[in-house]
């Protein structure tokens, strides 16, 4: 998927970049299946066609301005939100 001439995830990126969002990541499935039918990846054919999750941790505030950003620019994403706690062991 694309969105002002950008793969999804790198507009994603930059508007996560611009709220202070410090770090996402895009991971692309190998197969999938939904609403669309089943996929698998083989090789180049399905370029572009297989589901794509980003990730992104940060603050709920800068979470909701993200989605706010995205629902504004017409575009239609499914997202889940759920709790993580993060540390660094031996701190």
């Amino acid at each position: 998927m694309r969105h002002e001439h950008q793969p999804i995830h790198e507009w994603l990126f930059a508007r996560a970049r611009e709220l202070g969002i410090p770090g996402g990541t895009a991971f692309r499935a190998a197969a999938g299946y939904g609403r669309h039918g089943s996929h698998e990846d083989h090789f180049f054919e399905l370029a572009g066609k297989l589901p794509e999750a980003i990730e992104f941790f940060a603050e709920t505030e800068r979470i909701d301005a993200l989605i706010g950003r995205v629902a504004g620019a017409g575009l239609r994403l499914v997202y889940v939100r759920h709790a993580a706690h993060a540390g660094v062991t031996g701190a």
